[in-house]
């Protein structure tokens, strides 16, 4: 098995490249300090066709392998994280549909997502019930050939943006996990959003609270069987952590480019401080890890792309997106020391590409549960 990038990827990357510093960059700065939803970012994403790219082509997208998909959110992140989320959110409220969804929900609501038309949440966490999911308290009760709908999800991204919401809710409270289940739900059916969340960092990408109160959803909507919900949940969760991977490696690329260009152009004491062997240690660390956080989302997706064939994607899967998050975290700061008190102000980008990547630390379970993951993986 080999992680090399083939040469339609390594094209793929310069051209996603060029478009990120032309189309994304220059107005990512603007955004996170409006907290504003990226919209003009987001409409030139649309333009180069990439909510498609990891929608199957028979639903009107690309159906471009993940290692791509990873190329394509390491790119946007690189520039501005906030803008790749919209692309990731998506993605991540389709996976069910794509690999659990009937025939009628996929044609219904993959085409809009790969046309950009259309917008996805992911509604799996509760105010009691982060990465405990068997907690949740949100009901789905039938009635007829609709499910009643009640409860409250938090930290959602894209509420109040998104068109539909992938919802898991209990339809077995008595089952624990075994009774969770799987929903679409249109937020023209009655869905609230009351409140938004002032974050620390991703502030162009909106999260908030997600409210159904007594939500009708027709039972066609249903993804999978009743009870499958959990299954479900991890078996989403397992393939979309390898590309908040990806994302972190973009924001810790795009942090030490920023550093290598300012140390470069800095001088003290009559020579650049990139001459610096203090300094250079600091680099050579910060490439490293980098590097190394690549290759491992890279692997983690090769594996999802391949069917996860030994079992082996939840280990990998949990590996990639907290290997390459506390590498983002470390080399963030790092750039943020290379550029002293200036690394310290809102007028360069090292500080928001710092407050951006705490978060892949924690969304998509923390790193303290990955690690618990891990753990039970390598010891059986």
């Amino acid at each position: 098995m080999t992680f090399e990038l083939s040469e339609d990827q390594q094209a793929f990357r310069e051209v996603l490249r060029r478009f990120a510093e032309d189309k994304v960059a220059p107005r990512a700065s603007e955004y996170d300090e409006r907290e504003e939803y990226p919209w003009e970012s987001f409409n030139a994403c649309v333009g180069m066709e990439l909510p498609a790219l990891g929608i199957p082509t028979e639903y009107g997208g690309q159906g471009a392998d993940l290692v791509t998909q990873a190329v394509m959110v390491e790119e946007i992140a690189r520039v501005c994280a906030s803008t790749a989320v919209t692309l990731l959110i998506s993605k991540l409220g389709m996976i069910p549909v794509i690999n659990f969804g009937s025939p009628e929900l996929k044609a219904k609501y993959l085409p809009k997502v790969a046309s950009g038309e259309s917008q996805a949440s992911y509604c799996l966490s509760e105010p009691d019930a982060g990465s405990d999911v068997a907690s949740m308290t949100t009901r789905a009760v039938r009635d007829g050939d609709h499910y009643v709908l009640t409860g409250t999800k938090y930290w959602i991204t894209n509420a109040g943006i998104s068109d539909t919401y992938t919802v898991f809710a209990k339809t077995d409270p008595a089952a624990g996990h075994r009774g969770i289940t799987c929903f679409v739900v249109e937020k023209d059916w009655g869905v609230k959003v009351p409140k938004l969340e002032h974050k620390m960092g991703l502030r162009a990408s909106p999260t908030g609270e997600v409210v159904f109160e007594d939500v009708r959803v027709p039972v066609e909507n249903r993804v999978g069987d009743e009870g499958q919900g959990f299954f479900i949940a991890m078996h989403t969760l397992d393939r979309s952590r390898p590309t908040i991977g990806a994302q972190a490696v973009g924001i810790a690329q795009g942090a030490l480019d920023y550093a290598l260009g300012y140390v470069q152009r800095r001088q003290q004491f009559g020579h650049p401080i990139s001459e610096f062997q203090g300094l250079q240690f600091m680099l050579a660390d910060m490439g490293m890890r980098i590097e190394a956080a690549r290759g491992l989302v890279y692997r983690a997706c090769s594996v999802a792309e391949a069917g996860d064939p030994n079992g082996d994607l939840a280990k990998l899967g949990a590996m990639a997106k907290c290997f390459a998050s506390d590498v983002a975290m470390q080399v963030a700061t790092d750039a943020v020391q290379l550029l002293g008190g200036y690394g310290y102000t809102r007028d360069f980008p090292v500080e928001r590409y710092m407050r951006d990547a705490k978060i892949t630390q924690i969304y998509e379970g923390t790193n303290q549960v990955q690690r618990v993951v891990i753990a039970k993986r390598l010891l059986g």
